[in-house]
């Protein structure tokens, strides 16, 4: 089956290797990975989750997944719950749970393999193959039993999942230089670096002295042709990667700016 949304949870299965596009997770998404393999890649650098290991990404995180079939041939799978803001703000209203700091620590957490959330992730293997019997009223207790779970594994998962305030400004020069190759709308660069669509284009301006467009297409471009020099990938490999929607447009954008097809890099 292909990947499919249930109330909150998601059942992902994949046969061929496959590269990611979704790049913003908006909620906290608590996974494990049934088998296969899965790569992630955040502004952090990349980690890799073999099939048994779970972990916890967190909100306004910005990433790219490659997955992997088994190599015995099965086909990848995970499972992932989304603890939405909504959800875990009724959580804490219900249980008395104050406002939290800001949480300043890690975007991504593995969680150990001893902890009762294997378990947990056990119990809705059955419905892997059968989503359609996930009702909404199991939905709801099986979020209330992960956030339950996460905060009797470790109570830093209190400031992790009840900050609920808003991104902040930041230095938007690092940000950009650090994130240019997630392909976000514009107005998500914004809101991440905690500004206005129209503050950020007013102090992008000032910073790089070119519009956001203009030089997150220069940036990509340049990092492409650097990966096809020097690795031993092609433009069908790099123009995912580097943030372009297909690969078409990558195609034509390569040879505008640089003259030349990225198919000749190869060969230079």
């Amino acid at each position: 089956m292909p990947d499919q949304l249930q109330e909150n949870m998601l059942f992902s299965c994949v046969h061929e290797q496959h590269f990611g596009t979704e790049q913003l997770v908006m909620h906290h998404a608590l996974s494990i990975v049934i088998s296969g393999t899965m790569e992630i890649f955040t502004p952090e650098g990349s980690r890799f989750f073999e099939a048994g290991k779970m972990g916890i990404m967190r909100k306004n995180t910005l990433l790219k997944t490659r997955k992997h079939p088994a190599l015995d041939g099965r086909a990848f799978k995970s499972f992932t719950i989304f603890l939405t803001e909504a959800f875990l703000q009724q959580f804490a209203l219900q249980n008395n749970i104050p406002v939290q700091e800001r949480f300043m620590g890690n975007s991504l957490y593995e969680i150990p393999d001893e902890s009762f959330i294997k378990g947990f992730f056990q119990s809705l293997l059955p419905y892997f193959d059968n989503p359609d019997f996930f009702t909404s009223k199991m939905a709801a207790l099986k979020t209330e039993e992960a956030v339950e779970l996460l905060l009797r594994l470790d109570q830093s998962f209190y400031g992790f999942l009840f900050d609920f305030s808003e991104p902040f400004k930041i230095d938007l020069e690092a940000f950009m230089r650090k994130n240019y190759l997630f392909n976000i709308p514009m107005t998500e660069f914004a809101r991440l670096s905690g500004r206005s669509i129209s503050t950020f284009k007013r102090d992008f301006s000032k910073i790089f002295n070119e519009t956001p467009e203009k030089w997150l297409k220069q940036q990509r471009l340049t990092e492409a042709k650097k990966l096809l020099q020097t690795t031993k990938l092609r433009p069908s490999d790099v123009y995912l990667h580097v943030g372009f929607e297909n690969f078409s447009h990558f195609s034509n954008a390569f040879k505008n700016y640089f003259g030349y097809n990225a198919s000749t890099v190869l060969n230079s």
